[in-house]
């Protein structure tokens, strides 16, 4: 499924669009967004694969804000206004559709978001745990391989991740959310314990004061909505008094 949100200041506009969306067999609505800013806290928080974005907006334009973005989702730009055309494809919009449209010309926007959608498919940003016990990354246009037992922890950054790897001096850079690479890991030997955090369970060296201290003093906090799991794990590995 390709996960859809839509962003649009009219209501009316909205609903038609989330309408839309829901006809489509292989779109999944994540979210109906009634400005840029809504939108940018949906996206630091679900995977998105692609929006229908109103150009036209107050505060921030649907323009400005995937301007804004590191590495936006596959974009459609929604508007009244046609001038705004060609600016739609300096931003590598996947299409145009100009208001109003019916569900034919929705539905033409639609097959061109599943053919890119498929075609950044052909090489996933993260593999399958492979017989090995690694992972495929790609990162800085070449795909890299990491052992799984060497990964120390996984630190959310927005749309980004930094994969912090033993022996290794810099974190690997890749373009995934928190939720997929949760549901890659070995749910045996990895586990979250924050918002922005995922740790490899076996590196672990203190627990005091709701933080975590793993190899290299790294210190992590334990957050208020994982602490009852993670504890749950320390009690089951507990020995003594």
């Amino acid at each position: 499924m390709i996960r859809v949100i839509a962003v649009d200041d009219e209501p009316l506009a909205l609903k038609q669009i989330t309408a839309y969306i829901a006809k489509i067999p292989y779109f999944e609505l994540v979210a109906s967004c009634h400005s840029a800013v809504e939108a940018a806290s949906v996206l630091e928080k679900e995977a998105v694969d692609a929006m229908f974005l109103d150009i036209n907006m107050p505060d921030l334009t649907g323009m400005e804000f995937v301007q804004s973005l590191a590495q936006p989702p596959l974009v459609v730009f929604t508007t009244a206004y046609s001038e705004y055309a060609v600016e739609g494809y300096k931003v590598e919009a996947v299409d145009y559709l100009l208001k109003p449209f019916g569900l034919a010309d929705f539905q033409k926007a639609a097959a061109k978001v599943k053919k890119q959608y498929d075609l950044r498919g052909a090489v996933s940003a993260v593999s399958a745990v492979d017989a090995d016990d690694a992972l495929f990354f790609k990162t800085d246009y070449k795909i890299v391989r990491i052992e799984v037992s060497r990964i120390e922890y996984v630190e959310g950054m927005s749309e980004y991740l930094k994969i912090h790897v033993k022996d290794e001096p810099e974190p690997i850079i890749v373009l995934l959310s928190m939720k997929k690479i949760e549901e890659r890991l070995p749910a045996d030997k990895f586990m979250r314990i924050h918002k922005s955090y995922i740790i490899n369970l076996s590196c672990i060296r203190e627990v005091s004061r709701n933080r975590v201290l793993l190899g290299g003093e790294v210190s992590l906090p334990v957050g208020d909505l994982y602490r009852t799991a993670f504890m749950s794990y320390l009690d089951r590995k507990f020995l003594g008094k």
